[in-house]
């Protein structure tokens, strides 16, 4: 018999275990100075992965990728999911919309 210890030491390591899994699909871009950091990222392809966008600037930026077929404004000083794929291997643009000489970025999908 496993004691009650036991078992919720186990639920917690394994719940741990779980949000590392999940966050290693996550992908970080940051808007800073109306730009994308970094301005190219690489992802794996062939598997659905979470962008999070942090903008930094204190306006607000729309990512946009015709490529990705995705749009979501972020307002000033937040952060923001958008999910995307699987993709195959390939390059895929996104750029700001609301600064968009100096936004531009791409995916490229490994």
């Amino acid at each position: 018999m496993v004691s009650f210890r036991t078992w919720l030491a186990s639920v917690v390591a394994l719940s741990l275990l779980g949000s590392a899994v999940a966050q290693a699909d996550d992908y970080l871009l940051v808007i800073k100075n109306h730009r994308f950091e970094p301005a190219e990222l690489p992802v794996p392809a062939g598997k659905r992965v979470k962008l999070v966008i942090h903008n930094q600037d204190a306006t607000a930026e729309e990512f946009e990728s015709h490529d990705l077929r995705r749009e979501k404004i972020i307002p000033g000083n937040t952060k923001a999911s958008v999910w995307v794929g699987p993709l195959p291997a390939g390059e895929y643009g996104f750029f700001g919309e609301f600064h968009e000489d100096t936004a531009q970025g791409k995916l490229i999908a490994k």
